[in-house]
């Protein structure tokens, strides 16, 4: 990624702030509209069925927040540490029932302990970047390895059409870049990640899987 590409910090704060709206107004309108039904239904399972809608689309909404007040928020005061487990329960939130839904799976495996906020934050971004590399569902494989204060990142994709995540990789070579929008942030931010960590990022076809690795090891 090329210094030229750097957007101004305004920028990138409102381009993400743009991308956060963009995941949760869905969930957000949907709320709206369930209790609307539930207002106005007489029978009891169509109010039922607004409730059971309702409760699933906040859970949605409260995991898409919570994993954006740790990929990109600030999670504590400059060189925080954050809690491994603590990382994985958000990312599996957020596979499962946020952006990925049930279609995705993930399958983690590191050591306890805690680790730098840049570099559990860019971790978090590359599990976000994978959701986009299976449009229609599959494992994502974590792997956490080397020492806590110098690890390395191996995340396989595996799943029927498995493809390059979006945008990821133009934004770690510098070739043919997107113009920067709330759909492209994500991606430039993880390579802007990357970057300040000290974790320089590969992303490469395995056979029909995709390997997204950042690190030395």
């Amino acid at each position: 990624m090329t210094d030229a590409a750097t957007p101004s910090d305004l920028e990138i704060a409102a381009l993400i702030s743009s991308k956060i709206c963009h995941d949760v107004i869905g969930p957000v309108g949907a709320i709206s509209i369930g209790l609307q039904l539930h207002d106005e239904e007489k029978d009891e399972d169509s109010k039922r069925y607004a409730l059971d809608m309702i409760r699933n689309v906040t859970g949605q909404a409260s995991v898409c927040l919570e994993f954006a007040r740790f990929a990109f928020g600030a999670s504590g005061s400059a060189g925080a540490l954050i809690d491994l487990g603590m990382a994985e329960k958000i990312s599996r939130g957020y596979v499962v029932n946020g952006k990925g839904k049930a279609k995705h799976r993930l399958n983690w495996k590191g050591p306890p302990g805690y680790m730098s906020k840049d570099k559990v934050k860019l971790l978090l971004n590359i599990i976000a970047s994978a959701i986009t590399a299976l449009p229609r569902g599959g494992d994502i494989d974590v792997t956490i390895a080397g020492a806590l204060e110098q690890p390395s990142f191996a995340v396989v994709c595996k799943g029927p059409g498995a493809r390059f995540p979006q945008h990821l990789n133009e934004f770690v070579t510098g070739t043919d870049v997107p113009p920067l929008d709330a759909m492209t942030i994500q991606a430039y931010y993880t390579a802007r990640l990357a970057r300040t960590a000290e974790m320089p990022i590969t992303v490469s076809k395995q056979d029909a899987d995709i390997l997204i690795k950042a690190g030395h090891g």
